[in-house]
C-alpha cells in the first residue's frame, strides 16, 4: 500500500495537483494563471523576514505576504467553502499576524506558526457559524492572470489541465474535514507530518493515517489520469 509521505511524495499526483496551483476552472471554460509559491525566489528565510517586521521593516511583510497569500486563501476557501467568508478570514489571519509581531520568536517554521493562525481562526468561524458549506468548483483562484495566446499550454492541454483539476478539485471537495485539512496544509503549507500535528492539536501518527486516506482516496478518483 502507498504511505503518503513528504520526504517521499508520488511524483506524479504530486504533479498533478501542482498545477491547481497554475490553473483554475472557471464558469467559462478559460484557462488561467494563478498564484503559486513555488513561482516565488526562496531568497531570505521567512523567519528571518519575520523578524524583520517585528523591527518595523514593512518590506519584509510584504516578502511575507507574497509568498504566502495564495495558499492560506485556498486552505481557506477549499474548507470553508464560501469567497466571502474566506476573504473575511484571510483579512483577519494577517491583521492577527501584525498585531503579534511585537511578540513573535522563532520557535518553529514560520509556515507553521501561518498556519496555525489559519486554523485556529477558521475554527471559531466553524465554531460561530455551526456549520460547514462546501465549495464551489467554478470559482476563480485569487488574482488570477489570463494566460498569452502563445502561452505553452496550448488548447487542447488547457482543456485536458482544466478537467483535470475540475476532477481533483471535487475530490478534495469530497475528503472528511480532517483528511481535507490535512492534505492542504501540506500541499499548500508545504507542512510535514510533525507540523500538521502541531497545528491541528493532533499526533503524527493520526496526521500520517489521515494523510494515507485522503491520498489512497485521490488516487483512486484520478487513476484515469495517473
Amino acid at each position: 500500500m502507498f504511505v503518503f509521505w513528504r520526504r517521499n511524495p508520488d511524483p506524479v499526483f504530486s504533479a498533478l495537483y501542482s498545477c491547481l496551483r497554475f490553473i483554475s476552472v472557471n464558469a467559462d471554460g478559460v484557462a488561467r494563471l494563478a498564484y503559486t509559491p513555488a513561482a516565488m525566489d526562496a531568497g531570505t528565510p521567512d523567519e528571518e523576514l519575520m523578524q524583520r517586521f517585528s523591527g518595523g521593516d514593512a518590506s519584509a511583510f510584504d516578502a511575507l505576504y507574497s509568498r504566502h497569500r495564495g495558499g492560506v486563501f485556498r486552505y481557506l476557501l477549499r474548507q470553508c467553502g464560501n469567497r466571502a467568508a474566506a476573504e473575511e478570514l484571510f483579512q483577519d489571519i494577517w491583521m492577527n499576524l501584525v498585531q503579534a509581531r511585537s511578540r513573535y520568536k522563532v520557535e518553529a517554521k514560520f509556515s507553521t506558526y501561518l498556519y496555525t493562525l489559519a486554523h485556529n481562526r477558521l475554527m471559531d468561524h466553524f465554531r460561530r457559524r455551526k456549520g460547514v458549506d462546501l465549495v464551489s468548483l467554478d470559482q476563480d483562484e485569487d488574482d488570477p492572470l489570463e494566460l498569452p495566446a502563445s502561452a505553452t499550454l496550448q488548447p487542447e492541454r488547457a482543456a485536458e489541465s482544466r478537467e483535470q483539476a475540475a476532477r481533483l478539485l471535487s475530490l478534495v471537495d469530497a475528503l472528511p474535514a480532517a483528511q481535507r485539512e490535512a492534505f492542504l496544509l501540506q500541499e499548500e503549507g508545504g507542512l510535514s507530518l510533525e507540523e500538521i500535528a502541531q497545528v491541528t492539536g493532533s499526533n503524527r501518527e493520526a496526521v500520517k493515517s489521515r494523510l494515507r486516506y485522503a491520498l489512497n482516496k485521490l488516487r483512486d478518483g484520478m487513476k484515469d489520469y495517473l
